[in-house]
């Protein structure tokens, strides 16, 4: 897939919007603004955002306007992500949430040049387009989905390269749940510098 790159700090392809409760890694269960990036070019197999790969933004909404309504909405943080956010730059974006005093935590890939200014980032890395240098150094949490049992290697050997404050999260994927569910079960049991992170916000059933 062929991505129309834009590096507009002042714009962003947002596909949604809305305020909720992270569901994912270590701040799962906090209230977060979210913003969605349309737009990937890593095509796992197991996305549950398969809309965000081919979309192509009808509008491209300012970094203020955003910003606006995430102070309307009164969330105190904004979760970025995807698709893979940093395709585009947000700088910007990210300057105007800290002149406002909202915390900015990004979800990425790690495959795309790093922009921004953010209070956490969590890593989230695929082997078909591996992470820039950069991402490990940075990263406050890695977590790694399991679609398969070969993906418990891709994550020691993602974890081999973090930097020591690092949290290590392995994170079953939904739709097999009861199976990758157990697995991650049974490895963190046996290795306990991992821990699980589960998709709080599928058992609520909130976006």
């Amino acid at each position: 897939m062929a991505l129309n790159k834009r590096y507009d700090p002042e714009k962003l392809p947002v596909l949604e919007e809305f305020y909720s409760v992270q569901g994912e890694g270590l701040n799962s269960g906090k209230a977060s603004y979210f913003v969605r990036i349309g737009g990937c070019d890593l095509g796992c197999r197991w996305c549950d955002s398969k809309e965000t790969w081919d979309w192509v933004p009808d509008e491209w909404i300012s970094a203020e306007a955003i910003v606006q309504r995430v102070l309307k909405s009164g969330a105190k943080s904004v979760v970025v992500t995807g698709g893979e956010p940093l395709i585009y730059d947000f700088s910007e974006f990210t300057e105007l949430c800290h002149q406002h005093g909202i915390k900015r935590y990004l979800e990425t890939s790690g495959a795309h040049e790093l922009s921004g200014d953010w209070d956490w980032i969590c890593l989230s890395p695929k082997p078909q387009k591996q992470p820039l240098p950069v991402y490990y150094e940075l990263a406050n949490e890695l977590k790694v989905i399991i679609f398969k049992p070969s993906d418990f290697e891709w994550a020691e050997e993602t974890a081999k390269k973090v930097n020591p404050k690092c949290e290590l999260l392995l994170q079953p994927e939904w739709s097999k749940f009861p199976e990758t569910g157990q697995w991650a079960v049974d490895y963190v049991k046996a290795n306990q510098q991992w821990r699980i992170s589960v998709q709080t916000h599928k058992f609520l059933q909130i976006p």
